[in-house]
């Protein structure tokens, strides 16, 4: 049974992306661009002030970031 994702701001999502390495890169409208150096990783974040990101959305940058649900759940 697959976890139940959170739901969650863009601000979460990039609270949790710096703590596990990522650094601002650029935006381009609504969407900033994050990258972590050591492997070259790259997510993109739609940013919408307050608006929860929609689960499919989320799911897809859990996994760019190389976590788990729960281990990003943990970050929060």
């Amino acid at each position: 049974m697959s976890e139940r994702l959170p739901r969650v701001t863009a601000k979460e999502v990039i609270r949790v992306a710096v703590k596990v390495g990522f650094v601002f890169d650029r935006q381009k409208g609504s969407h900033a661009v994050y990258y972590r150096e050591r492997d070259g990783a790259r997510i993109v974040i739609p940013v919408h002030s307050g608006q929860i990101l929609k689960p499919k959305t989320l799911k897809g940058i859990i996994e760019d970031m190389g976590l788990t649900v729960e281990e990003f759940r943990e970050l929060l």
